[in-house]
């Protein structure tokens, strides 16, 4: 496996492998876990080479104390990218990624008002604009992202959409723990108490969609009162916003009929957690 932190390194490694060969890629923050390793181990199946980049882009926290506690292991991410037999890991410095003088953006449109985006200003730029330039130097065939991250997802694919990117853009399922938490490098944060009030954020989800799925005519307050009242929230436990959404332009539904995203994002203690369910049809519920 080949470790490289300069944007040459990177290129010269491609340059040499990447002919008559189809390319997966998948970028991370690092602080890898399972759901990551998913991703990995898609692109090994369906691809001769796999890429893996970690970099924690500064762009993309709203909060500098955020970025600052953000997780960083890594030597432990290497070793289990080693095990998936990556190869070549992307481990750019910030300076590599954004040198003096670095001024470009990507400017997005209606698909980041809502959902966090109306919670995080500036979040869906930063995140834009770090994709676009591992896309660039990388050049990959394909490129997978966790649905976990639902409107991120949508985001990369309107972005490769709309500026004729030659990617294809591969969601990949949501990957939950044994009590149904999606796996997230912020659930290291939780104590044990919050990691049992955690789960009820999937449970409830799921819920709110067999809610949806048994009755008619329902309210979205009547809905998001019904999510948190099976929450356990305590203490400076919050939901942040509950929304039902269509899935292909995140815009609010007046209506609750199929097809819907339930997504949801809730604070447990100190810790932002993202989750959602995505109803296709009035007997489908898919949360993964």
């Amino acid at each position: 496996m080949v470790i490289a932190r300069k944007i040459r390194d990177l290129q010269n490694f491609l340059k040499k492998k990447r002919v008559h060969h189809s390319l997966g890629f998948v970028p991370t923050m690092g602080d890898l876990h399972e759901g990551h390793l998913s991703l990995v181990k898609r692109s090994k199946k369906e691809n001769i080479f796999t890429v893996v980049s970690i970099f924690v882009n500064p762009k993309q926290f709203d909060c500098k104390e955020d970025f600052e506690k953000y997780k960083r292991n890594e030597s432990k991410d290497i070793a289990k990218l080693r095990k998936e037999s990556v190869d070549l890991v992307f481990l750019p410095s910030v300076e590599e990624i954004y040198p003096k003088g670095f001024q470009t953006s990507v400017e997005l449109g209606s698909l980041t008002k809502n959902l966090c985006g109306a919670f995080r200003p500036g979040h869906f730029q930063g995140v834009a604009t770090i994709v676009l330039k591992l896309f660039n130097l990388v050049q990959p065939d394909k490129a997978y992202f966790g649905l976990k991250d639902f409107q991120q997802v949508k985001v990369v694919e309107q972005m490769g959409k709309d500026l004729n990117l030659p990617i294809h853009v591969i969601p990949c399922p949501i990957v939950r723990d044994q009590n149904g938490l999606a796996l997230s490098s912020r659930n290291s944060r939780l104590s044990f108490k919050e990691n049992l009030r955690a789960t009820k954020i999937s449970f409830s989800l799921r819920r709110c969609a067999d809610l949806v799925r048994s009755r008619k005519n329902l309210s979205l307050k009547f809905v998001r009162d019904y999510f948190k009242n099976h929450l356990e929230l305590q203490g400076k436990d919050k939901v942040e916003y509950f929304e039902a959404v269509d899935p292909e332009t995140l815009v609010s539904l007046k209506k609750l009929t199929p097809p819907i995203l339930f997504a949801a994002a809730v604070w447990i203690g100190k810790t932002r957690l993202i989750d959602n369910v995505l109803i296709l049809k009035a007997h489908h519920i898919y949360s993964g």
